[in-house]
């Protein structure tokens, strides 16, 4: 939801980062007042926490007792009850809350590789790198099928 990149005329130099597209910053707004609303309403899960992502909301339950999981969830949505334009999506052990746009990482790679002119081009191979389910749009767009291989941390793609 924030593509940034070298500013122009910038020769690739540290630090000189333009904003390319921001498909959803009329939502800014709103993700603030949930963040504030959620950190209020999950203060008492013990475990559970609230990351501001700009864009988006991740509420985490690694750390939450199992039994207070479905609490949780349940606190989450009555919250979202009053966004509409806010959608609710689950991924490993945490509740992802985003801008209801038709905007996932796929899109945002399609978007890098017509940026630069490379998205058709045949002696193209672009290489994406995730680790949650809400990668699988990117991986669909560098390759035709699901990821073929994954690293047990994100440390190991140094490797």
């Amino acid at each position: 939801m924030d593509i940034k990149g070298p500013a122009k005329g910038s020769k690739h130099l540290k630090g000189s980062q333009a904003v390319l597209f921001q498909p959803a910053s009329e939502f800014l707004p709103m993700i603030d007042e949930v963040y504030k609303t959620l950190l209020e309403k999950t203060k008492s899960i013990v475990g559970a926490t609230v990351e501001h992502n700009k864009f988006c909301l991740t509420v985490h339950f690694r750390c939450v007792d199992e039994k207070k999981w479905s609490e949780l969830a349940h606190e989450v949505r009555l919250v979202l009850k009053e966004y509409p334009k806010l959608r609710l999506t689950q991924g490993r052990k945490v509740l992802e809350i985003r801008p209801t746009i038709k905007w996932d990482k796929g899109k945002a790679l399609e978007f890098l590789l017509e940026s630069l002119g490379l998205s058709n081009c045949t002696d193209v191979f672009p290489v994406y790198i995730g680790d949650d389910r809400t990668d699988e749009d990117a991986f669909k767009i560098a390759k035709e099928t699901n990821a073929s291989y994954y690293l047990q941390e994100p440390s190991e793609v140094r490797n």
